[in-house]
């Protein structure tokens, strides 16, 4: 079980990953993506999507987010928030199932996954647990 994340880190969290939004490279799908984790240590750490015109080597914000942790040596990750580019009929975008099972390698399944939507009026954050997205998971033995 998580301990609690105070609502300021969660805040946090989602400003992180519309800021590094701005960073994406998304020249083929045109879908700009954000992402920021929370690792054990307090720190922060943001990723953003990257294609390629190979697109197997494209690498989506969540997964960049949680290597980098992982790269400082911070291999337990709290939290999560996504952001992305608005998706028709959707309010909020959800990572891919590839980003679904690395954070399952990293991240309890009770940890808050926070999805980030960005308009006119300000942000609004939905807070779910990684639980949600993965019900039926691949885990380690």
């Amino acid at each position: 079980m998580n301990k609690k994340i105070s609502t300021t880190i969660i805040e946090q969290l989602a400003q992180a990953a519309v800021s590094i939004k701005k960073n994406s490279y998304s020249p083929y799908s045109r879908f700009k993506v954000g992402a920021a984790v929370l690792a054990q240590d307090g720190q922060i750490y943001t990723g953003t999507n990257i294609e390629n015109a190979s697109f197997g080597l494209t690498v989506c914000a969540e997964r960049n987010a949680i290597f980098a942790a992982v790269c400082a040596g911070n291999k337990k990750i709290l939290a999560i928030a996504l952001c992305t580019d608005p998706i028709k009929g959707q309010k909020f975008g959800t990572p891919c199932g590839a980003c679904r099972q690395v954070m399952l390698e990293f991240m309890a399944k009770d940890a808050p996954v926070v999805l980030v939507a960005e308009d006119k009026k300000g942000l609004s954050l939905q807070k779910k647990q990684l639980k949600d997205f993965v019900p039926y998971s691949f885990t380690k033995f």
